[in-house]
């Protein structure tokens, strides 16, 4: 990565760095939603209520977290018997 930041921003991200985490997210998010960017496509409110929602379960606990390998290895197991099927 080049370093492309000017002094006094260089300085803004070393102070952000330090901060704890949720804090660090809240400013991304912030930094992020402020650009002028035609590359990020608008969520539609509901997809944008569901993704709060989601969000929320994880933050509180309540969500049903799976791990991405089990979740790969479950995957594969569903498929296996089509994929034999089908050469």
């Amino acid at each position: 990565m080049s370093n492309r930041l000017k002094p006094g921003a260089e300085q803004v991200l070393s102070a952000a760095l330090t901060l704890p985490p949720a804090d660090r997210e809240e400013i991304a998010e912030r930094l992020l939603r402020s650009l002028d960017c035609t590359d990020y496509v608008a969520l539609s409110p509901a997809w944008q209520a569901e993704i709060d929602r989601r969000l929320k379960e994880i933050d509180d606990g309540t969500a049903e977290l799976v791990d991405g390998e089990e979740f790969l290895e479950w995957l594969r197991s569903k498929s296996a018997p089509a994929a034999e099927k089908h050469p």
